[in-house]
């Protein structure tokens, strides 16, 4: 194809020309960035579909495979959509160099989508945490649900679900896309767990003098992967075991209640002494006040909060504070058993009584003396009488 030439006529094509040719390659360029940019809007969702439900999964059951697996599935995922990515551009004709840099955007793309997501999930760990003692309370080995026989050791399967709950704390608690080592799991259970139990700690490198959690980072952990902080950590860790310590002391309250056939038992024995009870009300009386002193007895001992450290303490504890109770309970019984004394002061009589009262008094000796003045007159005079007669 040849140029159209216009015989005597001077025009210069050239520059038309290459704005023309220019336009055309902007116009190509944008073309190409909205189908390459709507491409990789296209495999990003892909990636956040494909990571998301995987890695919440991997997260709800947290153990030592939990990031490994999270790190086979990154890795999966990434290279199926690297794939997918390099087929869909390939008829872009795109430069090495830019094909390097959008399959490096796809990478990093498919990391931060599940360091995202891991965070998101940090966010709610004490529900998580909550959620799994409650499981492993509650049920057996076989996720059936437990039954509570009264022969069940609460103090071990209680350690055993915080445990549980304490290693999904320290899974949560860094990003580990890394395969790097790190002592969170160990810093966490020396200082949460042995140092309530007593037990001797021996691996002196993790925990140093003072809290091993009074801190703002981890150790070997750089601050950008870090989740949850130390201090976090236990301030979590209080709050869990105070939200979760009910379950613990509801079911110590019931395996105090005797089995099914002691109670009838107790029934059958004891008919005799129900009748008596019901023949003899007094008794009644006698055992409703005793139950009411041992109640009161039992409420300032706090003997459901002494027994829950276990048998020998709380048998020690009682022993120093019973005396006590006892004393200032008869203390209490005595002041309250006192009716304070009133001083009345002696009453004056009204001043119109008192005047009434002086009239009474004066009319009433008056008469008799008019009584005194007659009647000795009318008995000489009846003397008189009955002499002359």
């Amino acid at each position: 194809m040849t140029d159209a030439v216009v015989e005597q006529a001077n025009w210069d094509t050239s520059k038309v020309r290459e704005k023309l040719k220019r336009d055309i390659e902007a116009h190509i360029a944008a073309v190409r960035e909205a189908k390459l940019s709507e491409v990789t809007k296209t495999f990003e969702m892909k990636i956040n579909e494909a990571l998301s439900g995987p890695v919440e999964a991997l997260l709800d059951e947290a153990n030592d495979e939990t990031w490994p697996a999270i790190r086979k599935l990154l890795q999966r995922e990434t290279e199926s959509a690297v794939s997918g990515f390099s087929s869909a551009v390939s008829g872009f004709e795109l430069g090495e160099e830019t094909m390097e840099k959008m399959i490096s955007h796809l990478r990093d793309y498919a990391r931060g989508a599940v360091e995202a997501k891991v965070k998101h999930e940090a966010g709610k760990v004490l529900s998580r945490m909550k959620d799994r003692f409650e499981t492993l309370f509650n049920r057996d080995a076989d996720s059936m649900p437990r039954v509570w026989t009264g022969k069940e050791d609460i103090r071990a399967i209680t350690k055993t679900a915080r445990s549980a709950s304490l290693k999904l704390l320290s899974v949560m608690a860094a990003v580990r896309l890394d395969n790097e080592v790190d002592n969170i799991e160990k810093s966490l259970s020396l200082a949460l767990l042995d140092s309530k139990s007593g037990s001797t700690v021996t691996d002196r490198s993790i925990i140093s003098q003072g809290d091993p959690l009074a801190s703002s980072t981890w150790e070997e952990v750089p601050p950008s992967k870090t989740l949850i902080t130390p201090v976090q950590c236990k301030n979590l860790w209080r709050q869990f075991k105070a939200e979760t310590e009910y379950s613990e002391a509801a079911r110590r309250s019931n395996n105090w209640l005797p089995p099914p056939w002691a109670i009838v038992a107790m029934v059958v024995l004891g008919f005799n002494e129900f009748m008596t009870l019901l023949r003899n009300p007094l008794y009644l009386g006698v055992i409703f006040v005793g139950y009411l002193i041992i109640k009161a007895v039992w409420v300032q001992l706090d003997v459901s909060g002494e027994f829950r450290h276990g048998a020998l303490p709380g048998i020690l504890s009682l022993s120093n504070k019973f005396l006590p109770t006892i004393m200032n309970l008869l203390k209490k019984l005595a002041e309250a058993g006192q009716v304070p004394q009133t001083n009345d002061p002696p009453r004056n009589p009204a001043p119109g009584s008192k005047s009434f009262a002086s009239r009474v008094g004066t009319s009433s000796s008056v008469s008799s003396t008019g009584s005194s003045a007659v009647f000795p007159e009318d008995a000489t005079e009846y003397s008189s009488t009955s002499k002359e007669d």
